[in-house]
């Protein structure tokens, strides 16, 4: 098992006299039980040229006594008293958990609190984003994080003239204000992301509560209109109409040509009756879809674009929606948006 540490002048002065024996790079890697990238850097930092006196090159070599100077050096430029200190549990939870959970520094709190974890130490989320810029993990850098490190921009909302065609249905100027807010539960944002490779027409329809930001993904063979009515009919067929009726109180959508059957997605296919509302947004207003634009790009950071969604199987599927369901969310305490969804289906006396 590989372990977070921070090499010592003594792990130094072992490299020099493993890489001597001819050991080599994973061989001593599992000596000292770190990865092997962590001594791929140790060489490169310890590394000077030596003149060889029978053949007068120069030849690259390993000084554990350079290493530690400039492993010294880095440390007095980062700051005195790196607040984290030597509480190295804390420093390997927070760089696994990142890793292993493709999570960003906010969402380790949750995951601790979840676990009920507790550390001697105490650090801030911006600190953490510091620690890593700065290089302090052994294993961790801005690569790994969600975005990379870098700050999402803001939407930027575009004039357009008249739209290519009209809604299907009702505007979303015409949704409720306990909708627009957030307030009731059973409001939902509906879309499709899909691979954009022509031999492949499968897609995800992805639906997520505005209220909980619960995701519901449904893989579907194509973005037809029918399609997405015959999904809708499956999901309700699933829950019961009385149910469907509950939790799917409306539905706001894009004007993509998936979703024009407004009419058939309200219809209940069981009863005939009125199952939910649809609600169209303006044309390229992204925005008013914030809940299922931000879920769509965690689907992205799981399937990048050109994924062939043919490819994956349900149990792939199952595996990202549990992943975003499961992730801890700033918004809610750090509570995921399951538990979130799954406390409102109890206050109304139902089950998920």
């Amino acid at each position: 098992m590989r372990v977070f540490k921070q090499l010592t002048l003594t792990d130094r002065i072992r490299i020099e006299k493993w890489l001597k024996d001819g050991l080599r790079v994973k061989e001593i890697a599992d000596r000292l039980r770190v990865d092997p990238s962590t001594v791929y850097r140790e060489l490169k930092r310890g590394s000077y040229d030596k003149l060889d006196g029978k053949t007068w090159k120069l030849i690259p070599t390993y000084s554990p006594d350079i290493a530690e100077q400039r492993y010294q050096a880095h440390l007095r430029e980062k700051g005195p008293n790196l607040k984290i200190g030597k509480d190295h549990e804390l420093a390997s939870y927070i760089e696994q958990t990142i890793i292993d959970k493709d999570c960003s520094p906010a969402a380790v709190y949750g995951y601790a609190l979840e676990e009920g974890r507790t550390f001697k130490t105490h650090i801030s989320v911006p600190t953490i984003y510091s620690y890593i810029k700065k290089g302090v993990f052994l294993n961790l850098t801005q690569k790994a994080l969600p975005r990379h490190g870098v700050h999402k921009g803001d939407y930027k909302k575009v004039k357009t003239k008249n739209p290519a065609r009209a809604p299907a249905g009702e505007s979303i100027e015409k949704r409720p204000a306990e909708v627009k807010d957030r307030e009731e539960f059973g409001h939902w944002e509906m879309d499709t992301v899909y691979s954009g490779k022509k031999k492949s027409t499968v897609a995800l329809l992805v639906l997520t509560e505005r209220k909980t930001r619960n995701e519901n993904i449904i893989m579907v063979p194509d973005r037809r209109a029918e399609t997405t009515v015959q999904a809708i009919n499956a999901l309700e067929r699933k829950l019961g109409a009385e149910k469907f009726g509950i939790i799917y109180k409306s539905i706001t959508v894009d004007n993509g040509s998936e979703f024009a059957l407004a009419d058939q997605l309200e219809q209940s296919c069981i009863t005939g009756d009125k199952r939910t509302k649809v609600y169209y947004c303006h044309p390229y207003s992204s925005w008013e879809r914030g809940s299922n634009e931000n879920v769509n790009g965690m689907i992205r950071r799981r399937h990048p674009k050109g994924t062939d969604f043919s490819k994956l199987t349900a149990e792939e599927i199952a595996a990202t929606e549990n992943w975003i369901n499961s992730y801890p969310r700033k918004i809610f305490g750090y509570k995921s948006a399951g538990t979130m969804f799954r406390e409102c289906l109890r206050e109304l006396g139902l089950t998920a």
